[in-house]
Order: C-alpha cells, then structure tokens, then sequence
C-alpha cells in the first residue's frame, strides 16, 4: 500500500536518523577503542531492529522508540561529561530525530493501514 505524505517523510526521518544515530555511535566506540562487548553493547540494540525496518512492521518501530530513549540517556550523560562533544550533539540530535520521527511514523502509518482495511471490507474484498 502507498504511504501519505506524512508517513513518507516520517519514513525518511527515521531512516536518515537511524543511520546518523548508528555512524554516531560507530565513531565514537572505533574512537574510545573499547573492548569487542561494548562495541556489541552500543551497535546491537540498533541493528536488532534491522529486519523489521526493512519489513516495514510497526511493532518494530514501537520498540525503537523505546530503545531509542536508552541511548537518549547515555547521550545525555554525554554531554554532561563533554559539554561541547560534536559526537555527543550529532548522536543527541539524532535520537531525539529518531523517536519523534518513528512515533508519528507509526502513528500515521497506523491510520493509513487501518483506513485501507475499512475501505477493503466495505467493498467486499
């Protein structure tokens, strides 16, 4: 099914924040050199949701969001650290991009799939 206007920015903003918010998070580990589970620990939780990005599954969103609040915190705790860290401020720009952008993603998404099912059962198909 085709997307609205809205849905399809908001697709755009989550794809383009998702991808700022994991180079982000790629610099910063290959910078700090940690060990190999903390390099696991800050690209996994992004890349789980992967599949169902690409599937366009909105449950996957929703659980985006929430994930999404996790780094929120750690780049909060960030910038208190490292108040003038360019990093820390892409990676934060990114997050808070990514909720709201996957928020009203599924949001508008939602009504569109539920508006093409009623029309569906109205006609008969």
């Amino acid at each position: 099914m085709k997307r609205g206007r809205a849905s399809a920015v908001a697709h755009l903003l989550v794809w383009v924040s998702w991808c700022v918010l994991l180079l982000q998070q790629l610099a910063e580990a290959w910078m700090q050199q940690p060990p190999w589970i903390i390099w696991l620990g800050k690209l996994l939780p992004l890349l789980i949701f992967l599949p169902g990005l690409l599937r366009d599954r909105l449950r996957s969103y929703i659980w985006l969001c929430f994930v999404s609040l996790l780094y929120f915190v750690a780049l909060v705790e960030r910038l208190f650290a490292m108040p003038g860290n360019p990093l820390a401020v892409t990676g934060m720009v990114a997050v808070v991009t990514l909720f709201v952008a996957a928020m009203m993603y599924v949001r508008w998404r939602a009504r569109e799939l539920r508006g093409a099912s009623a029309t569906q059962t109205e006609s008969g198909e």
